[in-house]
C-alpha cells in the first residue's frame, strides 16, 4: 500500500498531537476533607466555559479526590455540610446545598451562606485566577494551594479559622436544635440591604465600602474576600499550576465567642511549594503533575519525528 501523501499525514499528525496535548494540559484539582465530619463539595462551571464531569460527591474525614479540569476553565468550589436523604431519596444539606435534590449539583450553585473557592484558569496573560471568597458568607475554612506553577505570585489564599461559634448574632446560622453555630451569613444575605450588596447607589467601588461586618470576615481571614469590592488583597495569580483545594486545614484555629470580641487576626501558615499535600502527610513534588505532563509531551513530539522518518524512508 503506498503511504499517506506528506501533506495528509502531517495533518493528521498535528490534530492528533494537538487533542492529545490540550488533554495532557489540563489542570488537576486534588480536594481534601480534613474536617472532623464528612463534607459533600459541589461545583459549579461557569458561562461558557466546559464543564467538568463531577459536579458533586462526598468525601469522609480524611479522603481525597483528584478531578481533572479542562484548560480554560472557570467556575466556584464549596463544601455542604449535613446532608442526607429523606425517605423519598431526596438529597440536601443544612448548609450550601445546592437545590439540585440529588449528590450531584447539576448546574445548581451554593445556597448562602457558603465559603467559596473561584477559579478562572488561563485567563488574561495567560495566568491562572483564583480566590477564597466570603462574600456570599462562611460555612467551612478552606486553604487553595498552587502546585508546580510557573508565573503570577502562586500564593496560598483561603480561610484557616472556625468563624461559625463566634459569628454576630444577626449573621448565625445555628443548627436545628440551636446547640451550635454551623454557618455565618453575610451581611447582605441578613439583611438585604443595597450598601451591604453593593448594589443599587452602592454598585462601584467608590460608592461601596467594607462595613463592620466585612471586616469581621476580613479580620479573621486577611487573604479571604470579604465584600464585593475586595479585590486588591485577595486574587491570586499563577500559570500551568495544579490546585490542591483543603476543607479544615490545619491548623485550624477555633474562634470562639468572647465578651462579644471579633477572632484574632489568622495569617496563612507559609507554604513550601516543593511540596504536595496528599492523604495526610507531605511528599516530594518534584516528580509533580505538570512535569509529568511535559515528559509526556516530549515524548509525543518524539513519536511524531519518527513517523516523519519512517515515511520518508518508504519512499525511498
Amino acid at each position: 500500500m503506498a503511504p499517506l501523501p506528506l501533506p495528509s499525514l502531517l495533518t493528521f499528525l498535528s490534530i492528533l498531537l494537538l487533542s492529545f496535548s490540550s488533554g495532557v494540559l489540563s489542570a488537576t484539582f486534588t480536594i481534601v476533607n480534613k474536617c472532623s465530619h464528612p463534607v459533600w463539595p459541589g461545583i459549579l462551571t461557569g458561562a461558557g466555559t466546559t464543564p467538568l464531569s463531577i459536579t458533586g460527591f462526598a468525601l469522609e474525614k480524611d479522603e481525597s479526590k483528584t478531578i481533572p479540569v479542562p484548560a480554560s476553565w472557570s467556575g466556584r468550589l464549596w463544601g455542604r455540610t449535613l446532608c442526607s436523604e429523606d425517605s423519598t431519596g431526596k438529597f440536601s444539606c443544612v448548609t450550601a446545598d445546592c437545590a439540585s435534590g440529588k449528590l450531584e449539583c447539576a448546574g445548581g450553585g451554593a445556597t448562602p451562606p457558603a465559603t467559596l473557592a473561584e477559579f478562572t484558569l488561563n485567563g488574561a496573560g495567560g495566568l491562572d485566577f483564583y480566590d477564597v471568597s466570603l462574600v456570599d458568607g462562611y460555612n467551612l475554612p478552606m486553604l487553595i494551594v498552587a502546585q508546580g506553577g510557573t508565573g503570577g505570585n502562586c500564593t496560598a489564599t483561603g480561610c484557616l479559622v472556625d468563624l461559625n461559634g463566634a459569628c454576630p448574632s444577626e449573621l448565625k446560622v445555628s443548627s436545628a436544635d440551636g446547640s451550635e453555630g454551623v454557618a455565618c451569613k453575610s451581611a447582605c444575605e441578613a439583611f438585604r440591604d443595597p450598601q451591604y450588596c453593593c448594589s443599587g447607589a452602592y454598585a462601584t467601588p467608590d460608592t461601596c465600602k467594607p462595613s463592620s461586618y466585612s471586616e469581621y470576615f476580613k479580620n479573621a481571614c486577611p487573604r479571604a474576600y470579604s465584600y464585593a469590592y475586595d479585590d486588591g488583597t485577595s486574587t491570586f495569580t499563577c500559570a500551568s499550576a495544579d490546585y490542591l483545594i483543603t476543607f479544615c486545614p490545619s491548623p485550624s484555629t477555633s474562634q470562639k465567642s468572647a465578651e462579644g470580641k471579633h477572632p484574632v487576626p489568622a495569617d496563612l501558615p507559609l507554604v513550601n511549594g516543593t511540596m504536595i499535600f496528599t492523604g495526610g502527610e507531605y511528599v516530594s513534588g518534584a516528580s509533580s503533575t505538570r512535569q509529568v505532563q511535559s515528559q509526556v509531551i516530549a515524548g509525543a513530539v518524539a513519536i511524531v519525528a519518527a513517523i516523519l522518518r519512517f515515511w520518508q524512508l518508504c519512499r525511498l
